[in-house]
């Protein structure tokens, strides 16, 4: 695992009020989550971490999965004496925070845009063109360059360890971890998620013991789109 000493993190907030940890999506970083952890910060004690390989914190020496990076936040948990913490989570950062809960005692579980089953999708017909293309002779050494092509703007601002954990991480169905969780959680999602389709959130519901879909007007950045009202969600979900 990581040193710790090498993740960075911060603290603030009502330090009599309940833990709630902040997880950031991939690519992104502390500040993404700030928006929500200002607001939340009046009645909450908020944490919230640069993930490896993001913001300040270290790069992992090895290509992680969703389950490493979700003991590297156990590991954090325990460092800071945090008791059963409620873990608000966006994209990536939900996938992590739903294989923590399944794993961990939490007190409850956000998710935003949080892809968790591994849905079969169609290659597009440029995909298919590069795929085929590598089979010809003499075209293996095209593989990167029509990474870099077809790749999603993260994978092209990834290092190559971090593009390893990328495709390692997007492809972990977590079916799975998600049937484990018995803490309350409600799903929070942009009726125009495409990086995460909401066919994906109502499937990742149905796995849940005790789990609620809120579908908003948005994208996949939908609780930064209607910031105000997802605050107010979380509010009374925080005080149910």
């Amino acid at each position: 695992m990581i040193n710790l000493d090498k993740v960075n993190y911060i603290q603030y907030g009502n330090d009599k009020g309940k833990d709630i940890i902040l997880l950031h999506g991939w690519g992104q970083n502390i500040e993404m989550m700030m928006p929500l952890g200002n607001p939340l910060s009046c009645k909450y004690h908020i944490t919230i971490l640069d993930f490896p390989g993001h913001g300040k914190s270290e790069e992992p020496d090895e290509v992680w999965t969703v389950s490493n990076y979700a003991e590297l936040v156990h590991e954090l948990v325990k460092k800071l004496k945090i008791k059963k913490p409620t873990l608000i989570g966006h994209s990536f950062g939900g996938r992590v925070a739903i294989v923590y809960a399944s794993k961990y005692e939490v007190d409850r579980v956000v998710l935003f845009g949080a892809p968790c089953v591994r849905m079969k999708k169609d290659l597009t017909l440029k995909e298919k063109m590069l795929k085929k293309a590598k089979t010809l002779p003499g075209m293996s050494k095209i593989s990167e360059i029509a990474k870099n092509y077809i790749g999603s703007v993260d994978y092209k601002n990834a290092t190559p360890r971090m593009r390893e954990i990328l495709v390692k991480t997007v492809n972990e169905d977590l079916s799975n971890y998600a049937k484990k969780i018995v803490a309350p959680t409600i799903l929070i999602w942009g009726e125009d998620d495409e990086a995460a389709p909401l066919e994906e959130a109502k499937l990742l519901e149905n796995l849940l013991t005790d789990g609620a879909l809120i579908v908003l007007s948005g994208t996949h950045y939908a609780y930064l789109e209607n910031l105000n009202q997802v605050i107010n969600i979380i509010n009374n979900f925080m005080e149910g």
